[in-house]
């Protein structure tokens, strides 16, 4: 097969690909739509059970309440078909990694998508009661709060992928020691910038209270050492074969 004729093929496997990814995010989309009210509501709830008695939310646009409703629908989508998503891309790539790779890919992939889950739900059930009694608490007197939808997902969908992609940490960690970029040394001597870039990341997706900076970025640094453990543990293969 000619370089011409390799490449070409890559594309039309790449086109594939995508396209298994497109559908099944769509599929996903589809099933969850008719219930994506009530998706909202229960995103909803850690703000709305810190507002007084009486308090809700507000739609300030005419399309607000129809679109943002479906944005909630194709973030579950999302993280419904993340899975999905991941099998396809190492799908794609396998062809070319050695074999102690390949078997090294699905769990990463299975930890990826459970830890990514892990994430979202420690700022759903721990962040968000801790970051919005801050907000609500602090309103001066007589200013009711009264977040408008949009911007209230929009605010939660940064902490989600902020928090779903610090629990990743584990997974790059141990990729970067089995794929020989860094070693286990390199990793222990660069815990002092890991500590203060995680504070750095805590103070940029999190509204500007110490508490919520602390739950993102003391996570982020036990994650990290939670992946120099296991990349010790799961070592790096010497003599890679086909």
């Amino acid at each position: 097969m000619t370089p011409t004729e390799n490449f070409i093929s890559h594309l039309i496997e790449l086109r594939g690909r995508l396209l298994r990814v497109v559908i099944g995010f769509l599929l996903v989309f589809i099933a969850f739509f008719p219930f994506a009210n009530k998706i909202y509501a229960l995103l909803a709830s850690p703000l709305l059970s810190k507002l007084p008695s009486g308090g809700q939310m507000i739609a300030t646009a005419v399309t607000t309440p129809f679109f943002v409703p479906m944005k909630v629908a194709m973030m579950a989508a999302f993280i419904v078909s993340l899975p999905h998503t991941l099998y396809q891309i190492w799908a794609f790539v396998a062809p070319g990694l050695y074999a102690h790779e390949k078997k090294l890919m699905i769990p990463l992939i299975v930890a990826s998508s459970l830890l990514f889950l892990a994430g979202m739900a420690f700022a759903y059930f721990l962040v968000f009661p801790v970051v919005f009694g801050f907000i609500v608490g602090t309103a001066p007197q007589g200013v009711a709060v009264m977040t408008d939808i949009g911007n209230y997902l929009d605010f939660v969908m940064t902490l989600f992928f902020a928090f779903g992609l610090a629990f990743e940490v584990p997974i790059a960690v141990v990729m970067a020691v089995r794929f020989g970029w860094v070693t286990i040394a390199q990793l222990k001597e660069a815990r002092g910038y890991v500590v203060v870039g995680a504070f750095v990341i805590g103070a940029i997706f999190t509204p500007p209270d110490i508490i919520s900076q602390f739950m993102l970025a003391v996570p982020m640094w036990l994650l990290y050492e939670l992946g120099i453990v296991v990349a010790k543990l799961t070592g790096r293969k010497s003599a890679p074969s086909l």
